[in-house]
């Protein structure tokens, strides 16, 4: 049994523990809150909700007491990005274990200090990419070599914010926030480049557009990845929605893929006019995945996925940092980090 906390009592929150409790070895035991009627009430629905799959939750207000506490084993870290860092070096610090909702920070270097704390306190430390740990995702890396020579990738993922309305009227919440590492590319374009590093790997070199709004967060963008022989292709947005699907187009045939960000379905379209359908069976609450596999490192003492890797985290990362940098969009950590 792994016993977990939360910080972040949001709807991601509730997607993650609607997944994680479908696997035997999770318990809830702790919530963090700065409000402790929000972590009260919070505990509250999710008793309601899964009964007896939820332990005895104790709450905190206390950051530094929350970490110190010894009623948990792993924290899912699901605060907003530029708090990820400071909050998870703290716990892991105090020997938590720690699954950060993507993206893992706001930087490379910030993701490297991260990365350097797990390490050094022998805790597990993963990114919530929840994508790649599907089924449909580990169908397409074990039928890519039916398609040939890799010629291109292109992924979309934009989706018309429903807090885009209230950025218009004047009112500026947490996703268009540049104080909060608010954008496009770190809350969507992860989706398309993330497992884009996970197949290929790092590219060549790659450069970006973002179109930047008032208070210098993108809106949404777009990048070019050079590959070996191919070229990797994202589109993301925030502020209009796209229908088209995703694609890796090979020589023999391309695998066209529904909606990025759930991997709906997977189908191989051959160059003679055959389709196949690679999709695999995925249980609806699909953040189960994830939790899956980051309770399976901690019981097996493993210090880090074979998928969602240190490795992998750390080239997205970078990858995303340039495209910023190209851009000029800065985030707090930029100048605390230069001090």
């Amino acid at each position: 049994m792994t016993r977990f906390a939360i910080i972040g009592t949001n709807y991601v929150t509730d997607w993650f523990i609607a997944g994680a409790i479908n696997d035997p070895r999770f318990t809830l035991t702790a919530i963090y809150s700065r409000v402790e009627e929000t972590a009260l009430s919070y505990g509250n629905k999710c008793r309601s909700l899964y009964g007896s799959k939820i332990g005895d939750i104790e709450i905190f207000t206390s950051l530094e007491k929350f970490a110190a506490s010894d009623c948990y084993d792993a924290v899912y870290l699901a605060s907003p990005n530029v708090f990820h860092r400071e909050q998870a070096i703290l716990l892991m610090r105090h020997g938590k274990h720690v699954l950060c909702e993507k993206p893992m920070a706001t930087s490379l270097r910030e993701c490297e200090l991260m990365v350097g704390a797990a390490r050094e306190n022998g805790v597990v430390l993963m990114e919530a990419v929840k994508t790649t740990l599907l089924p449909n995702f580990l169908s397409i890396k074990d039928n890519i070599h039916k398609i040939g020579t890799i010629r291109r990738y292109f992924a979309q993922y934009c989706q018309y914010s429903g807090r885009y309305e209230a950025f218009k009227a004047g009112m500026v919440l947490n996703a268009f926030n540049a104080q909060m590492a608010g954008g496009a590319l770190y809350d969507l374009g992860i989706y398309c480049i993330y497992p884009m590093v996970v197949l290929f790997g790092e590219p060549a070199n790659w450069i970006g557009e973002q179109m930047i709004l008032h208070t210098r967060v993108d809106g949404q963008g777009s990048a070019i990845f050079r590959y070996d022989g191919f070229d990797g292709i994202v589109m993301f947005s925030k502020i209009a929605n796209s229908y088209l699907p995703s694609e890796i187009q090979g020589e023999n045939g391309s695998i066209v893929i529904e909606r990025i960000n759930t991997f709906e379905s997977v189908k191989i379209h051959y160059r003679d006019g055959m389709v196949e359908d690679i999709s695999r069976e995925t249980i609806s609450d699909n953040m189960y995945y994830e939790a899956e596999e980051f309770i399976s490192l901690v019981e097996n003492h493993s210090s880090d996925s074979s998928i969602n890797s240190h490795k992998n985290t750390l080239i997205a990362a970078k990858m995303m940092d340039e495209i910023r940098n190209q851009n000029g969009i800065y985030y707090p950590c930029d100048l605390e980090l230069r001090k």
